[in-house]
């Protein structure tokens, strides 16, 4: 299960907006319903009875009732997320507790229910969601690769992520943004553009960028940054590279190394956390900053937009895996203690460590989510 978040009241926004706002939706929630699918197919592969397949959450508009395996297949009114409910899941008590409880039915109890299975077997069920969010990403990568391509050594005149306050944040410069003149000279590359900026270490430039077709010109001064030895001028943007396709074997190579690229940078990145929470914990970023990255990378285009999907489910892989409650990785550990006992953990001690670990769940949340809102107010940028 993939733990609530928290919304954030706003005006409706304008129908650009909007429309960001929905394409981010519906690629997060095609993310946590692949990642049910997970635990849905891997569910019927050893025999439990899924009684409803959902997608979205609320009221359900339509309702499918497989005839062979009896699953509700349901699209609910909000369409973010989904759940998968299998045969013996209350979803109200912890996991020892569903465990004896099955027990104390006898021999009356179904052999399809998810608490009749091994501990193996419940362990695979609990873990294939996180496995499906990083395949998924693997394939994400690959798509991405084959359809839109790989960045080269090239650049575009196109303004990337922005670094907070640096004169491209004060001169209002956002991702997105398309340069197309200094001090009145239309450059012809991306490359141009960056040398006409080193080479301007200290000195005022009249900067010209197009946003949505508007062009508007800005005064910024680089500044001075050494560079091997050298005085250099940077105005604190990352340049965006040009992106050339690749044949579909070169695709799954290269989305090989952006796994293991990703996945190791991900891990590190949350052993930071661990050691330095103080430090690194307003670094973080919940649904609300997610949603403002998406937004900017969508100015970009749909390749690079396809590596922050993939990124964001390697995201929710692992931090399902982790040994949290209300989290696949809670679960697990505790089927891994039942494995090692030979028993279930004690249902008193168990329902303690979920109340505790959700206590300290949502304060993380809140804290991410008051962190995200502000950004939003002090006009921070989302990088």
């Amino acid at each position: 299960m993939l733990p609530l978040t928290l919304a954030l009241a706003t005006p409706i926004p304008g129908l650009e907006g909007l429309g960001k706002i929905l394409v981010f939706l519906m690629m997060l929630s095609l993310l946590v319903v692949l990642h049910e699918g997970g635990h849905f197919l891997v569910a019927r592969r050893n025999g439990v009875r899924v009684n409803d397949f959902a997608v979205g959450f609320g009221p359900t508009l339509l309702k499918w009732t497989s005839p062979r395996s009896g699953t509700n297949y349901r699209l609910n009114l909000l369409p973010v997320g989904g759940y998968c409910a299998m045969q013996g899941e209350d979803g109200h008590t912890n996991e020892a507790e569903q465990q004896r409880a099955f027990r104390a039915a006898g021999p009356s109890a179904q052999s399809d229910n998810f608490q009749s299975k091994t501990t193996w077997q419940r362990l695979a069920i609990v873990v294939a969601g996180p496995i499906a969010n990083l395949v998924l990403a693997y394939a994400i990568f690959a798509l991405g690769a084959a359809a839109f391509g790989i960045a080269t050594n090239g650049f575009t005149a196109q303004v990337g992520p922005v670094k907070p306050d640096s004169p491209a944040m004060r001169a209002g410069l956002q991702m997105g943004d398309e340069i197309v003149a200094i001090d009145g000279v239309r450059l012809g590359s991306g490359d141009a553009i960056v040398d006409k900026i080193r080479n301007s270490a200290g000195i005022p430039l009249k900067l010209t960028y197009s946003r949505h077709g508007i062009e508007t010109t800005v005064p910024v001064t680089p500044d001075k940054v050494a560079d091997n030895g050298k005085t250099v001028g940077q105005i604190g943007f990352q340049r965006t590279p040009i992106y050339k396709r690749v044949g579909p074997f070169d695709a799954l190579a290269v989305a090989g190394l952006e796994m293991r690229d990703q996945t190791v940078g991900q891990i590190g990145a949350l052993a930071d956390l661990i050691r330095h929470p103080i430090q690194r914990g307003p670094q973080m970023s919940g649904v609300i900053g997610m949603e403002r990255a998406a937004s900017a990378y969508q100015d970009i285009g749909w390749g690079p937009y396809l590596q922050l999907a993939a990124a964001i489910s390697i995201a929710l892989g692992i931090f399902n895996l982790l040994p949290i409650p209300a989290l696949d990785g809670g679960r697990a550990i505790f089927i891994l203690a039942e494995m090692l006992r030979g028993r279930p953990v004690d249902a008193e001690k168990e329902a303690l460590v979920h109340f505790t670990g959700m206590a300290v769940l949502m304060v993380l949340m809140v804290s991410v989510a008051f962190h995200d809102i502000a950004n939003i107010v002090s006009g921070k940028g989302v990088f």
